[in-house]
């Protein structure tokens, strides 16, 4: 019998390829995040998508076959929790570079906290595009997909909001909806309450959504009382929080809550400004305790979404989302980086601002030392009346 004609292993070798990338996690970026920021006086002006791309290509963890360029997303399906004149509203502050005086008030659009900027509209629509690209693909066999660029949690349907113009965790649930997948976890580990998403999907019982955040906070909401008509777990914590006492908060809520609810798909939101180093919160989480909550949640579901979010500092968000990717991607953390990745970190720079310059292992490793210490009477005394509402 003949080898076959080279147009039939061509087939099937195409058809192998497509086998492989349903099994293994894909990463969403976009060259957008390289080449835009929110001004040179917002905090967002530090670099952080871009990072973690040149960091997994450096250390060869992002091979073409893993990579999606991220599209941008139309606006009819923005459309589904946006509203139509907030929308155009956004676009023409893009197109104008300019805002006026009632889309500001309206629309809160030209503010210190979502300014003007020259990719004010399509920088968030390539984040939203990358999260629904990623629910095309969990829906249709992908198992896992990191969109660093995603994340943007308070956005709200008629107004910007906390740095985020569009809000793509909501617009991520809606196309999982859509694809079919009903039962969704969201978990949100940013230091900054998920006041959209919750505003998206309070009372909805399909919608398991867990948040822990900086107690005192912007944007001062997500209180322990606060259950969001049955479905919202919220866990204010204290400052210093530490690795310890996120364990504790991962093995006494967010996996009894998961288990409970039986999510067809997880979402995590990983912002990245509960770090130590960060400078818009006083948490003191290292990337190990990242690593622990995604390791956690994993086996609880048969697709995962792994999503950014905030985070300030250009070298802890780096680092932290890049071992997140080597985690889904089930690749080996090197103890020390190699000099091309190093490179990469010493390039970085703060933009401004009069910070300090990072620590040294910031810049030779991609693991933090362990932040432990006591999990302190105030967490476990909240730990245990989220357990118990769990029970009741």
């Amino acid at each position: 019998m003949g080898l076959g004609s080279q147009a039939d292993r061509r087939r099937d070798h195409q058809a192998d390829r497509a086998v492989v990338a349903l099994i293994l996690p894909l990463f969403i970026g976009s060259e957008i995040y390289r080449g835009s920021s929110y001004g040179p006086s917002h905090p967002l002006r530090v670099p952080r998508v871009s990072t973690v791309m040149d960091m997994c290509r450096a250390l060869g963890w992002l091979p073409s076959a893993r990579y999606r360029t991220s599209p941008r997303a139309k606006l009819g399906a923005l459309a589904q929790w946006h509203t139509p004149d907030y929308l155009a509203a956004l676009q023409q502050a893009e197109r104008e570079g300019d805002v006026a005086d009632d889309a500001r008030v309206r629309h809160h659009l030209g503010t210190l906290s979502n300014p003007v900027f020259g990719q004010m509209f399509s920088r968030p629509a390539t984040g939203a595009g990358g999260v629904m690209l990623a629910a095309e693909l969990l829906a249709n066999g992908t198992a896992a997909v990191h969109v660093p660029g995603g994340g943007t949690h308070h956005g709200l349907p008629d107004r910007a909001n906390g740095f985020c113009y569009l809000n793509d965790p909501v617009l991520a649930i809606l196309a999982l909806r859509h694809a079919g997948l009903r039962r969704i976890a969201y978990i949100d580990i940013d230091a900054h309450h998920c006041d959209g998403v919750q505003h998206g999907f309070s009372g909805d019982p399909r919608t398991l959504l867990i948040s822990t955040h900086e107690e005192g906070r912007w944007p001062f909401t997500g209180a322990l009382e606060d259950d969001g008509g049955g479905n919202c777990v919220n866990l204010p914590v204290l400052r210093g929080f530490n690795d310890t006492e996120m364990r504790a908060v991962l093995d006494g809520v967010i996996l009894p809550h998961v288990q409970a609810h039986r999510p067809d798909v997880i979402i995590l939101q990983a912002g990245a400004d509960s770090l130590d180093e960060d400078p818009l919160s006083r948490l003191s989480l290292s990337n190990c305790a990242y690593i622990e909550v995604l390791r956690g949640l994993l086996p609880m579901a048969p697709r995962f979404l792994l999503l950014g979010g905030g985070g300030y500092n250009p070298w802890s968000v780096g680092r932290c989302w890049s071992v997140l990717w080597a985690t889904l991607a089930g690749v080996e953390i090197p103890e020390q980086l190699p000099d091309p990745a190093q490179d990469i970190l010493r390039a970085l720079h703060w933009g401004g601002g009069g910070r300090p310059p990072p620590a040294p292992h910031l810049l030779t490793t991609l693991l933090d030392p362990p932040r432990e210490g006591p999990v302190r009477p105030e967490i476990r005394a909240r730990i245990a009346r989220l357990a118990q509402r769990l029970r009741a």
